[in-house]
């Protein structure tokens, strides 16, 4: 059974930005592996730390990421980013 994406403000501002762009086919990609299960891998994801904690990221490229949290028991990804984290 698949997740449910749902998606902050941010991430949707973000797909925006990305859409058209070489990210976008990567972002897609990302998106459906995380629909289907959030922990698999590959690619790699890691565990953010700090005000993020409780979060998970995955690499779009070596700036962009796809930032998200899982809420298990209600079979829900919450897309918070979709590019940088760091701003």
């Amino acid at each position: 059974m698949n997740y449910e994406l749902v998606y902050t403000t941010q991430a949707r501002k973000d797909a925006k930005k990305l859409k058209g762009g070489p990210l976008a086919k990567k972002a897609k990609e990302l998106l459906n592996v995380i629909s289907e299960n959030p922990f698999a891998e590959p690619p790699p994801f890691e565990a953010l730390v700090g005000d993020l904690k409780g979060a998970y990221s995955r690499r779009l490229n070596l700036q962009h990421r796809l930032v998200y949290q899982v809420y298990e028991d209600q079979r829900v990804v919450k897309v918070i980013r979709l590019w940088t984290h760091y701003e």
